[in-house]
């Protein structure tokens, strides 16, 4: 039995949730076993646990070669959209050169970001608290860093891109976005205004600020956030075999930034609150893993990707495979049946023991056509997302296509 699954049963849905690796749950154990102490404490105990947190805290940290102090803990990767998202758009009134203040703070993103930002940007133009611009994407699903930097404009804040797509494993350009958003700072027309008033040791030259969610990202893409030239990135534990309820938002260090949180100065004010030392241990424990083995499991997950479309283009030669096939995640096949309810298939091979989804989990109880295929030009068209992961084999793949091919047979086609 492969860890955190079902004999017999064949998960391939690790974009949605991840098995939690048996040596996180050992060492959060251990540490929930054997130690107590609030860390913000001054007795023995607590600093004892103040001080495997922060041990956690630099480790997370070197495998993104960040300064420890620019590390924050969340709970999930919502939690740290939300947090990058409303610091940038806070920080922008208390930043800003009162001669700046008459036009709103503005969001640059895509038209296919995950829905823990495109909803918060909804939110945010709903109620007159920022204007967002939602840059198309190709029909390969990537976003042209020129497009980016033809929406970014005076009262730009913050910039803010996916780094790999939950749903159809797309990878954006996040180096050459970065180069866009610095090159701007250079240039831009309020920067000599904004001095005037702040002095010279002001945060304007921090705007626009560039935000990744990382969350698909972090298993096996370049995560050194010096290179990919970030000031924010998001990413949580449920998505590398890691706990539940955990995540990191990395803010590079001087930024103008102004926190959501209010009621404790834990996290550096960023995220108040007790924190969860024995997550952050098991967090620590889940890159240390992820990272070791991040190359191989690329080249692994990328051989099984390509042999599973191979298969399936054998079985259905008129499937449609969405997003691009070069720049793509090594574990994500996101494909479409012409003629097929891709619900009812999804439901067909879940009474046979196979995992899949229909769409983004986020999104399975909306209701509604996936936004992002729609901006793909696939309107109405549905979807199945296999996404695999280290316990996944050729014989699940085999199993699962002639599976697919039997279920295919017992299904009329729609016209």
């Amino acid at each position: 039995m492969r860890f955190g699954l079902k004999k017999k049963t064949i998960y391939l849905d690790y974009a949605s949730l991840t098995p939690v690796d048996p040596a996180v749950l050992d060492c959060m154990h251990e540490y929930d076993k054997t130690h107590v102490g609030n860390p913000s404490g001054i007795h023995a105990d607590s600093v004892e646990s103040k001080q495997i947190l922060e041990k956690s805290r630099t480790t997370i940290a070197g495998h993104f070669s960040a300064r420890p102090e620019e590390i924050f803990f969340t709970g999930s990767g919502t939690e740290g959209n939300n947090l990058a998202i409303w610091g940038a758009v806070l920080a922008y009134g208390s930043q800003i050169a009162p001669e700046a203040l008459s036009v709103l703070p503005h969001i640059v993103t895509t038209n296919i970001e995950h829905s823990a930002v495109r909803e918060l940007c909804l939110y945010l133009e709903k109620t007159n608290k920022a204007e967002v611009t939602y840059v198309a994407v190709g029909a390969d699903g990537i976003v042209d860093p020129k497009e980016i930097k033809k929406a970014i404009k005076q009262n730009t804040v913050l910039v803010s891109v996916q780094y790999a797509n939950n749903e159809i494993g797309t990878i954006q350009p996040i180096r050459e976005i970065a180069k866009v958003v610095r090159q701007y700072k250079k240039t831009s027309p309020l920067a000599p205004l904004h001095k005037q008033w702040r002095g010279e040791e002001s945060h304007y030259d921090s705007f626009p600020l560039f935000h990744t969610d990382a969350a698909q990202a972090v298993q096996y893409c370049n995560i050194n956030v010096q290179q990919l030239g970030v000031d924010l990135l998001s990413c949580n534990g449920s998505k590398m075999y890691g706990p539940r309820g955990s995540g990191i938002l990395f803010k590079k260090h001087g930024i103008a930034f102004t926190p959501v949180f209010y009621g404790g100065h834990q996290e550096g004010g960023v995220r108040p609150g007790t924190e969860d030392v024995g997550r952050a241990v098991g967090l620590a424990r889940a890159f240390d893993i992820t990272r070791a083995i991040a190359d191989t499991e690329t080249i692994k997950l990328t051989e099984i990707r390509d042999y599973f479309i191979d298969e399936l283009y054998k079985i259905i030669p008129d499937m449609v495979v969405h997003g691009s096939v070069i720049e793509r995640l090594p574990n994500n096949i996101n494909i479409a049946i012409p003629g097929y309810n891709s619900e009812t298939i999804v439901i067909y091979l879940d009474a046979q023991g196979i995992r899949v989804s229909e769409k983004s989990a986020c999104q399975s109880d909306s209701g509604v056509d996936s936004y992002v295929l729609e901006a793909l030009g696939y309107a109405r068209m549905g979807s199945i997302r296999f996404s695999t992961g280290r316990s996944t084999t050729h014989a699940d793949i085999d199993r699962t296509v002639a599976t697919l091919a039997n279920i295919l047979k017992l299904l009329t086609p729609e016209k």
